[in-house]
């Protein structure tokens, strides 16, 4: 009836009756079952609609069909004409292209393409004078004018409206609009050019001059968007057409860099300003990788702009004549120098670094007056927060270290405030320390126990802290009387609570806890003050961004998610004979304690916190930060129960950007592997939603790696084998990562599980093409290996690749003839799979059997000679206890040798062996 009514609708649409053919393709339609004829018909009805001038009911109905079909080009032309006559010339434009994709020489889809080209670049054009007009016309309504700016975005961000705004002098309207009154025009304005700079050098050229000064986060974003281009057209050895114009990125770029560098020491520039072209130095300057050779841009900025950060990183905020800064200003400084001072390559660049550093600082030092020997005590300061070596070196400069100490004593409170943070910065090595211990604590307690201001006595305490922190995690090493460490970690809850304190005070409370919290009284306290660790979460949370790394540390040392390494028994015992010092573990952080600390801190909040941390956008989260943040999530998620509690609150987002280059490779490693654990025993669609859930791949197959434990192996194996069982599209994107040669390589692994875990993980990649034309190549053992695997002792194993070879003899029926020639043994080790107790390894059995039997009549011969045939008349009559899926299966292979011929029914016997007839 329904293909009756289809070759009814074809005559009356070939007889020009489009109503008649409308008629009977619907009906059709609703007798129809099959998704592909359906599609026919809905393309058939769209051209219908074409000729009845219903546009709308023409693009909707070849969209259905290529929502059946997405190759169907005729319906995908169809609808590129019904887009047409709606005016959405974009959509329409883009289907025409996929057409000729499809069929070249097809001269009406050329046609409608360079008709649609035309159209489309003619619509722009006038938009783009629409919006210029309303722009310039000063008596237009200040509304309208927005409008026309937020428009003109729009338009900059396609190709051909960026061309046009560009062609026509938009460039230099953009400056008149900058100039506005309006914050929602200039904003508008500054997101156009982001529009066109982005991937354009030629652009950035011309626009490049009016954006030395712009401090806005959209400013911002068109600087970082405008390095991109220049940097990327660095790489590249072809440039295109719009590259031609532009003479060479270097020189645009340095360009640039001076006005950044140039607006560091600036006294009218914000303090917000001056943050954001810290960072982008930061994000732009040090090369990505170290495998680049080139790294002229940060030579360059060293000889140019050294002395610029280095005044921003001496700057006392309380003495005048400095440019404005804000709370994170000079963390970003230390950022900044630290990523210059990695990047150098060879002692030569390092010592260059060092001397302008020591020229700076000595040249302030050596002046007359405290404001000069501050400035050098500051800058020393950064130095140590930043390349430690650096600062290390400046602090070892003759007087320096007595002027820090003298100045402690001062009476003056910002004298005292910066000597006390160079002591708290000096205080890191351990030979200072001692130094410190014996010639600073005493000032330190003067200064804690009788100072009137509260921003000196929290700075002493954390000095305190630190000195008594020195023996680290060893219980045995401790710098201060029993008892010590618990006043002061009591105190600095104290002050970390108090809102009536300045945020800065409260962040070096946290400080002062990251230190003392290597003590696991400490630690136990801590976890127990509820309002001590909101408080610190808060802080996590809040716009001062230096106090991230000092929250980090604390809650690394609260889950013991430090490295630590055990020492050799043997070794131990040499030592006690020698009477040398041996490390010791305190009580508290056995397991027992630490996992109730971990599930004390999930109580309070601590994954909302971390998730915060891993959004900020500061030069404070450094590498050693996102580390510290990745050990705390692998710690808070070794519990399997506690998994769920940290994908709820957005853990499971929050790691993916810990994988990528911004960390440590030892963060990256631990972040991949709290993914894979999540992966492991969440259901990963819903862990990681959407798109987001193909971003999980890289970071475990980067956990196949000989650098990593078998452990680390073994879970990324165990989270690919998830993945891959859930869709085609993410098993591909396993193979574009290159990761099946390395599971191919753990199937060889010794340990049980690790060998195990990439059999299973292969028994699920085995559904795409790809890996099943792997064991199809000859010349390899990729087949041998799992017969061989089909009959270890190991049971997952077994398992695991019994059902590859099930899947892959199904899918591909002529690698059946080849197990014969994998091992003398196969026979017996199918035998022994169908014989098997375990109802999975048997199903497996017969599967294959089966699959077997139905590739080659040869094979079934061989198979009904042996034992195999007794076996399967037994499994199909449902002896040995086997379900009726294997009984059926078994039938089904009997009845097969029963075609073939190679087994006969006699009278009053079944299944007994027999001749072809």
């Amino acid at each position: 009836m329904g293909e009756t009514l289809k070759e009814d609708g074809n005559n009356f649409f070939k007889a020009g009756d489009m109503q008649g053919a409308v008629s009977c393709y619907s009906k059709a339609l609703k007798l129809c079952d099959s998704p592909a004829e359906s599609a026919v018909l809905h393309r058939n009805r769209s051209a219908c609609y074409l000729n009845l001038e219903d546009f709308s009911r023409a693009e909707a109905d070849a969209s259905k069909a290529l929502d059946t079909d997405p190759g169907d080009v005729k319906a995908r032309f169809r609808r590129a004409q019904a887009f047409q006559k709606l005016g959405r010339l974009d959509q329409a434009f883009l289907d025409a292209q996929r057409c000729a994709q499809l069929e070249p020489k097809n001269k009406a889809f050329q046609d409608l393409m360079r008709q649609l080209g035309s159209a489309q670049l003619n619509s722009t054009d006038a938009r783009v004078q629409q919006m210029f007009s309303l722009l310039l016309d000063t008596s237009a309504k200040d509304s309208d004018r927005q409008k026309a700016a937020q428009n003109l975005v729009v338009l900059s961000r396609e190709d051909a409206g960026a061309e046009q705004i560009f062609r026509n002098d938009g460039v230099k309207l953009i400056q008149k609009l900058l100039q506005s009154k309006q914050e929602d025009v200039v904003l508008s304005a500054l997101r156009t050019l982001v529009g066109l700079c982005t991937g354009h050098q030629s652009r950035v050229s011309e626009s490049a001059s009016i954006c030395a000064s712009a401090v806005a986060l959209a400013a911002c974003h068109l600087l970082q968007v405008m390095f991109e281009a220049l940097t990327e057209g660095m790489k590249r050895e072809i440039r295109g057409k719009d590259e031609a114009i532009l003479p060479e990125p270097s020189k645009e770029l340095r360009s640039m860099l001076r006005h950044l560098l140039e607006m560091l020491p600036a006294s009218n520039v914000s303090g917000a300003g001056r943050d954001s072209a810290i960072n982008l130095l930061i994000k732009q300057v040090p090369r990505k990788s170290l495998k680049n050779p080139d790294n002229s841009l940060t030579l360059w900025v060293i000889d140019q702009g050294l002395k610029n950060i280095l005044q921003v990183a001496g700057t006392v905020p309380e003495l005048t004549g400095g440019p404005p800064l804000t709370d994170n200003t000079q963390m970003s400084c230390s950022v900044l120098l630290s990523k210059l001072y990695d990047d150098l390559i060879g002692d030569k660049e390092r010592d260059n670094f060092f001397k302008l550093c020591e020229e700076y600082v000595q040249k302030y030092f050596s002046q007359p007056g405290l404001d000069a020997k501050l400035r050098a005590i500051q800058t020393v300061s950064v130095l140590l927060q930043g390349p430690s070596h650096v600062g290390n070196r400046a602090l070892e400069m003759s007087g320096m270290m007595d002027a820090v100490i003298s100045l402690c004593a001062s009476e003056d409170v910002t004298h005292q405030q910066v000597a006390v943070e160079a002591l708290i910065h000096a205080a890191g090595k351990a030979k200072r320390a001692s130094f410190i211990t014996a010639n600073g604590v005493a000032l330190l307690k003067d200064l804690y126990k009788k100072s009137e201001s509260d921003q000196i006595r929290v700075r002493a305490l954390v000095g305190l802290c630190k000195l008594g922190s020195a023996g680290g995690t060893d219980f045995s090493m401790k710098q201060f009387a029993e008892g010590s460490t618990l006043r002061l970690s009591k105190q600095c809850r104290k002050w970390l609570c108090n809102d009536s304190l300045p945020p800065t005070s409260r962040r070096w409370s946290v400080e002062g806890l990251a230190y003392l919290t290597f003590d696991a009284d400490v630690k136990e306290d801590l976890v127990e003050d509820k309002e001590a660790l909101d408080a610190m979460f808060k802080l996590a949370k809040s716009e001062d961004k230096t106090v991230l790394f000092a929250v980090g540390s604390t809650l690394v040392n609260c889950t013991n998610s430090y490295d630590v390494e055990k020492p050799d028994p043997q070794m131990v015992e040499l030592a006690k004979y020698a009477k040398q010092h041996i490390p010791e573990d305190h009580p508290k952080d056995a397991p027992s304690y630490v996992e109730k600390r971990l599930m004390k801190l999930l109580e309070a909040g601590v994954v909302s916190a971390l998730v915060c941390m891993v959004k900020q956008e500061s030069p404070a989260l450094t590498e050693a930060c996102r580390e510290s943040i990745a050990r705390v999530f692998l710690a808070l998620v070794e519990r399997q129960e506690d998994r769920g509690t940290v994908v709820a609150q957005g853990g499971g987002k929050a790691l993916i950007p810990l994988t990528s280059d911004n960390n440590t490779s030892v963060g990256k490693t631990k972040a991949a592997q709290a993914l894979a654990k999540i992966t492991i025993t969440s259901n990963p669609e819903i862990a990681f939603p959407g798109e987001r859930i193909y971003e999980v791949v890289r970071p475990l197959i980067s956990l196949l790696s000989l650098e990593c434990t078998l452990l680390q192996n073994f879970e990324a194996l165990m989270g690919l084998t998830n993945l891959a069982g859930i869709s085609e599209r993410l098993r591909q994107k396993i193979i574009k990562e290159k990761a099946v040669p390395k599971i191919e390589g753990y199937m060889f692994e010794e340990h049980e599980l690790v060998r195990a875990s990439a059999t299973e993980c292969m028994c699920n990649m085995i559904s795409s093409t790809e890996v099943q034309k792997l064991y199809l190549a000859t010349g390899n053992d990729r087949l041998k290996l799992l017969v061989l695997y089909s009959g270890e002792e190991d049971e997952r194993l077994r398992k695991a690749a019994a059902g590859t070879l099930a899947m892959l003899t199904a899918e591909q029926p002529e690698l059946c003839a080849r197990i014969p020639g994998t091992t003398t043994h196969w026979l017996e080790i199918l035998q022994a799979l169908l014989l098997s107790e375990i109802p999975d390894l048997r199903h497996r059995g017969v599967v294959i059997v089966q699959n077997m039997m139905q590739a080659e009549k040869s094979l079934a011969e061989k198979l009904m000679e042996s034992e195999v045939l007794e076996i399967l008349s037994v499994l199909a009559k449902g002896g040995e206890g086997a379900p009726k899926s294997i009984s059926n299966i078994a039938q089904n292979c009997l009845d097969k040798a029963l075609y073939y011929g190679v087994i006969r029914n006699s009278q009053g016997q079944e299944n007994i062996r027999g001749t072809e007839p």
